[in-house]
């Protein structure tokens, strides 16, 4: 048996959107373990132009007609063996729809990994057309497939509520862990708060994380919060910091790479991520990694796992009143040198085994391939 990925683009590690990275890495992974894997991209640009890879790539022409299966992907698919395992990757992808009748006429099988495609707030959007689209095509995609991959749990939230099924499977991605020791910050007088993620203040909540923080900071003027990222929205979240009069306590540092961005993140005592839709945030992985307890929500996909390992605070929905409760309990617990020094240990612990890659390929490969 091997495992065919498919994906709409290239898996170019130069080009790369956040899916087709996450297929190269799981790719890559794969190989490394000596699972017989390709990946097969359809594409406007066929040129294969990268570096040596682990596994074989195959880039096909795409077709004006968004629906149109590319004559080579149709000809590899059928001298492909019967016993591969097609894997999709994305939701509310014409191509795809037609590939679903293509591989179950020909019996090969195939799962999905939709990447948040079907999370609740994604079905929201667009949400009559996207009604619509799903009766004639969506729903026959997933009806087909033999399994289907949803990285968080508001995926599988919003996917039952379109499609009741039995087959939907949970894995969160690997995460490739830094071969160096954590460092806890002890006996600090400041506590510093922070966030790493794109400046959309209300998709990562932002907006709420101000509010709160604000609330929080009058009565423990001992804080201060960090905000690393950018985008178009940074003078919009700079008025809204200043008509909180936070100017000072609230910190916009702007974009950070590397080295950089993790020093950071390591001065850093708590990590927070009050998204309102997300896929599954890595800046929280990385925050965990480096031994900081959370504060999310459970919209952010990792919340469930945060409790389980009682590495941080899960609120249970976005909201600036539980978000400031949240602020206030994880002060307490810092203040608590050997409590907070728990929740740090924590932290490290759910990453190595949660998203640990080999635990992953396990799980992928008795859940969704067998």
């Amino acid at each position: 048996m091997g495992i065919i990925h498919l994906i709409l683009g290239k898996a170019n590690p130069e080009k790369m959107n956040g899916v087709n990275k996450v297929v190269y890495n799981i790719a890559t992974k794969q190989a490394e373990n000596n699972f017989h894997v390709e990946v097969w991209g359809i594409s406007e640009n066929t040129e294969i132009n990268y570096p040596e890879r682990l596994f074989t790539t195959k880039v096909f022409k795409r077709n004006k007609n968004p629906f149109s299966i590319p004559k080579g992907l149709k000809k590899e698919i059928l001298k492909s063996d019967p016993s591969n395992i097609f894997h999709l990757h994305g939701g509310w992808i014409p191509v795809f729809s037609s590939l679903s009748k293509f591989l179950n006429k020909n019996h090969r099988k195939y799962v999905i990994t939709p990447h948040g495609a079907y999370n609740t707030v994604a079905m929201e959007k667009s949400k009559l057309r996207k009604k619509v689209y799903f009766n004639l095509f969506e729903k026959n995609f997933i009806k087909n497939a033999s399994k289907i991959h949803c990285i968080g749990e508001s995926e599988i939230d919003g996917l039952q509520t379109i499609f009741p099924n039995q087959k939907s499977v949970l894995i969160p991605y690997g995460f490739e862990q830094l071969k160096e020791e954590f460092q806890i910050n002890s006996y600090k007088k400041q506590i510093i708060f922070g966030f790493v993620g794109r400046l959309d203040i209300y998709t990562k909540g932002l907006d709420l994380l101000v509010e709160s923080f604000a609330s929080f900071n009058a009565n423990h003027p001992d804080s201060k919060f960090w905000i690393i990222g950018d985008s178009k929205e940074k003078d919009e979240l700079h008025t809204l910091i200043e008509s909180y009069k936070m100017s000072g306590k609230i910190e916009l540092l702007g974009s950070k790479f590397g080295e950089e961005k993790n020093d950071l993140i390591k001065k850093m005592d708590v990590f927070v991520h009050p998204s309102r839709n997300e896929g599954l945030p890595v800046s929280v992985i990385e925050a965990a990694h480096f031994a900081k307890p959370c504060i999310v929500t459970k919209n952010t996909n990792i919340g469930y796992l945060i409790e389980k390992y009682n590495a941080g605070i899960n609120i249970p929905f976005p909201d600036s009143k539980l978000l400031e409760q949240a602020f206030i309990e994880i002060y307490n617990i810092w203040k608590n040198q050997y409590q907070y020094e728990k929740y740090c240990r924590n932290a490290v612990k759910m990453v190595e085994e949660a998203f640990d890659w080999n635990t992953i390929l396990q799980q992928m490969n008795t859940k969704l391939y067998s």
